[in-house]
């Protein structure tokens, strides 16, 4: 495809990849990975006390969430339950596992690499006010941000995608309500979002499309 001389080439070949680098390291700052904890599989309430006690709450305290806690969430919410086969804790159709759960915390925005159990930085600042319209967004110590890759949808028909990405968000979605009426925490889930500016500020590609957030933290006293 390319004419040029070899050196050439190699050249502007191994600018643009130095330029995506450093395009990628500005944009994450001085946000560092959070290496998640191996998630506890002991403790909190039976699964018929966390069903009778399951409820959206929209009162949050700005107390930040112990790692402990924030990863056991996270592992409840889409974390790998069968190391042998990669499946989760939610399911997907066909395991397309096509909905990647992005964090927004008070510092920046994270992408939940669930195969690696780590936060990946992805942009430094705070977010949350983008994250909804409600008031307590802003100040609530966690929001997740559900987002369906398109591209892993691609032998779907056209007609089925927003129905499986919309039913896997909300399975991922329930796994995080049992988890924090198990552990005492609240959390709603919510559609009041202004997509398109979130996305932007995420700075999420055409064929990756915002679902649902949900807020999850203390309840405040």
């Amino acid at each position: 495809m390319c004419s040029m001389n070899k050196k050439v080439c190699f050249f502007i070949s191994f600018t643009v990849a130095v330029i995506f680098m450093f395009a990628s390291v500005s944009c994450a700052g001085d946000l560092k990975p959070i290496k998640l904890l191996a998630p506890r599989m002991e403790g909190g309430k039976s699964l018929m006390q966390a069903l009778q006690e399951r409820k959206s709450q929209r009162n949050f305290s700005p107390k930040e969430l112990p790692l402990q806690v924030l990863s056991d969430m996270l592992w409840a919410a889409g974390g790998i339950n069968r190391p042998d086969s990669g499946h989760r804790t939610a399911p997907s159709a066909v395991n397309m596992q096509e909905i990647d759960i992005y964090v927004v915390k008070p510092e920046g925005l994270y992408y939940f690499d669930a195969k690696a159990y780590t936060l990946l930085a992805v942009s430094a600042g705070d977010f949350r006010e983008l994250t909804g319209r409600q008031p307590f967004v802003k100040d609530a110590p966690v929001n997740l941000i559900y987002v369906a890759d398109l591209a892993k949808m691609s032998k779907m028909p056209d007609e089925s995608i927003d129905f499986y990405s919309a039913t896997d968000t909300g399975f991922i979605s329930e796994n995080v309500y049992l988890y924090c009426a198990s552990a005492g925490l609240a959390t709603v889930v919510r559609g009041m979002v202004d997509r398109q500016a979130l996305a932007e500020a995420m700075k999420l590609r055409p064929g990756q499309k915002i679902i649902l957030a949900q807020t999850v933290g203390y309840p405040s006293e």
